[in-house]
């Protein structure tokens, strides 16, 4: 078993800055998905800065950015910080999702406004 989220994706995604040790275990997208569904907020967001730095890179599926940002923001819903860098996130790589980029943009609006 992979010791961080961060690790488990490397191995499961490839990483575009830094070479994927080979670990010698069997790779299921499935056992990410569930250790990213019960990981905490800093475990998820550790993942995502060190795996996609900017929003533009990484090689970490859309969907699951998306998911990651979610789990994220139902643990922190009232950080603006993370509801622009969630909402930046669905504006550059889920345009089906645009109503919810704006949905959250709104609300990164209203706490920064308080």
């Amino acid at each position: 078993m992979h010791s961080t989220l961060s690790e488990h994706a490397q191995c499961l995604f490839g990483d575009e800055y830094r070479p994927t040790a080979a670990c010698g275990q069997e790779h299921r997208e499935h056992y990410f998905v569930e250790q990213l569904t019960f990981a905490d907020a800093d475990a998820i967001l550790s993942m995502l800065r060190e795996l996609c730095p900017h929003v533009v890179d990484g090689q970490l599926p859309v969907w699951i950015r998306s998911l990651a940002y979610r789990r994220v923001l139902l643990q922190r819903p009232d950080e603006p910080d993370l509801l622009w860098e969630a909402a930046g996130n669905l504006w550059m790589h889920d345009p089906d999702w645009d109503d919810v980029a704006a949905g959250l943009t709104k609300r990164a609006e209203e706490l920064d406004a308080r």
